[in-house]
């Protein structure tokens, strides 16, 4: 499998990691753009990099290998800051249901090892 087909679903992954909610879950999808219009908070701006890390990512690149995979870690930092934000904001118990645990490990898995697959297939 190509590298740009397994980021592309860690991407997938990452975009239907699914907060839960007071009535209801929330996917990053609709959580990331949201959370831009809860101001002076500090969700809006680990939203706003992750939105920003998204465009990056699927912009046409030409660059040497080395230095996309500084960008692709760098996104990759990005992108898991709301995460982190998310695990630290609340108890990590809230967190404990598949729509959470399943999208976020294939998310980190198949992210991480799209940088090891061959430069080639940027």
């Amino acid at each position: 499998m190509s590298r740009s087909k397994v980021k592309t679903l860690s991407l997938i992954a990452y975009l239907c990691i699914v907060l839960k909610g007071e009535m209801i879950g929330l996917p990053f999808l609709l959580w990331l753009p949201l959370s831009l219009f809860d101001f002076w908070n500090i969700d809006q701006l680990l939203s706003l990099l992750a939105i920003v890390a998204l465009f990056i990512i699927i912009t046409p690149k030409e660059s040497r290998p080395a230095k996309r995979i500084r960008i692709d870690l760098l996104c990759f930092l990005l992108l898991t800051l709301p995460i982190i934000g998310r695990l630290i904001a609340v108890p990590l118990e809230v967190f404990n249901y598949l729509a959470f645990i399943i999208p976020v490990a294939l998310f980190v898995i198949l992210y991480l090892a799209s940088l090891f697959l061959d430069p080639k297939d940027f």
